[in-house]
C-alpha cells in the first residue's frame, strides 16, 4: 500500500521535475545565423547556377601539357651563336666553358651576360666531354644548354582569352617546319594583339633556340601550344565558338571581305610550299586568299601570318 500511494504521488504532484533538455537547440535558435553569404554559395542562386557550371566546364577542360612533348635539353654550339643566343635572351639553365679555353671578346661577353641573368649554372668542362656532348661539332669551347620548352595546350589560350573578356585571335601552323618562321610568327601574334600559336605535334617546327632568337623574345609572354593532332584541335575550337580561317592562294573570300576577324578566330597558315594540308583545308570554315598585285605565288608563314593579324587587329581597334 505505502508503495501505490509513493507511486500515485509522483503522478499527481504539481512539483516541477527534471525534464529532458533540449540540448541548446532552443537557445542556438535564439542566435543570429551570421553574415549572408555570397550569391555564388546561396543554393539555388542563379549566380551560382552560373558558378558550377564554369566550374564544370574547367574540369572538363584538358590539363595543360607542360613540356611533356619535348624529351630532352637543346645544345647551342659554337661561340657566335651562343653568345647571340644568350643576348636574345633565349632561356638556358648551364653554360659549358672548355677548360684552358683561348679567351676572347665572345668568350668574355657570354661569361658576363650568363653571370648578369642569373639562373644560369657555369660549368667547366675539359674539351673531350664538351666533343662527346655535341656529337664532335665544332664548339670551339662554348656549349649553351636549353631546357625544353613549356608547352600549352591548345584549349589553354582560348580560354585566357575568354577569361580576359576577350575574343581570342590564334594563330595554327600546318606543316610549317622552319623554326625561323615559327618565331617570326610568335612574333607577330605579339606584336598585334594575338592570344598564341598552335603547332602539330609531329613534322612541325617547335620553339627551339633558333626560334626563340627569331621571336626576339616576345616568346616570353606569347604561348605556344602543341597539339597531338592539329585537325581535331581545330574542331575544339569550333565547338567553342572559334571560327577557322584557313590561308590559301586559291581561297574562295578574298581577306578584305572576311567579315570573321571581327570575332574570335583562328587564323591557319601552311606551309610555304604545299599549303594546308587536306584534311586541315577541308575543317576551315572559310578559305582566305590575300591580295597579291605584285605578282607574288606565295608570302611566306611568318609575312603572311603578320598580313592577316594586321587586318585583324585593324579592325578590332
Amino acid at each position: 500500500m505505502a508503495g501505490n500511494s509513493q507511486r500515485r504521488n509522483r503522478r499527481t504532484s504539481n512539483k516541477k521535475g527534471a525534464t529532458v533538455g533540449s540540448g541548446g537547440k532552443r537557445r542556438r535558435a535564439l542566435e543570429g545565423k551570421g553574415p549572408t553569404p555570397p550569391a555564388e554559395a546561396r543554393k539555388g542562386h542563379a549566380k551560382q547556377r552560373i558558378a558550377n557550371a564554369r566550374a564544370r566546364q574547367a574540369a572538363k577542360r584538358p590539363a595543360p601539357r607542360r613540356g611533356g612533348a619535348k624529351g630532352t635539353n637543346e645544345l647551342v654550339v659554337g661561340r657566335n651563336p651562343v653568345v647571340e643566343a644568350l643576348r636574345e635572351g633565349v632561356p638556358a639553365n648551364t653554360l659549358y666553358v672548355q677548360q684552358f679555353i683561348d679567351s676572347d671578346d665572345r668568350v668574355r661577353e657570354g661569361l658576363k651576360i650568363a653571370a648578369d641573368r642569373g639562373g644560369i649554372h657555369l660549368m667547366e668542362a675539359p674539351k673531350a666531354e664538351l666533343d662527346r656532348m655535341t656529337n664532335g661539332l665544332n664548339h670551339q669551347g662554348l656549349v649553351l644548354q636549353v631546357p625544353p620548352y613549356d608547352y600549352a595546350h591548345p584549349e589553354d589560350l582560348s580560354a585566357a582569352a575568354f577569361d580576359d573578356g576577350e575574343d581570342p585571335l590564334i594563330v595554327a601552323l600546318d606543316g610549317v617546319t622552319d623554326p625561323r618562321n615559327l618565331g617570326a610568327v610568335v612574333r607577330s601574334v605579339s606584336a598585334f594583339g594575338g592570344h598564341g600559336v598552335v603547332v602539330p605535334e609531329r613534322r612541325a617546327a617547335g620553339m627551339t633556340a633558333g626560334a626563340w632568337k627569331t621571336s626576339a623574345g616576345t616568346a616570353a609572354r606569347t604561348p605556344v601550344a602543341r597539339a597531338t593532332n592539329l585537325t581535331r584541335a581545330l574542331e575544339s575550337y569550333q565547338k567553342a565558338g572559334l571560327t577557322v580561317v584557313g590561308l590559301a592562294a586559291d581561297g574562295e573570300t578574298e581577306l578584305q571581305d572576311l567579315e570573321a576577324l571581327d570575332g574570335p578566330v583562328v587564323i591557319v597558315v601552311g606551309s610555304e610550299g604545299k599549303g594546308l594540308s587536306r584534311l586541315v583545308g577541308e575543317t576551315c570554315d572559310f578559305r582566305v586568299r590575300i591580295p597579291m598585285p605584285g605578282g607574288a605565288e606565295s608570302l611566306n608563314a611568318g609575312v603572311a601570318a603578320g598580313v592577316v593579324l594586321y587586318e585583324a587587329s585593324r579592325r578590332r581597334a
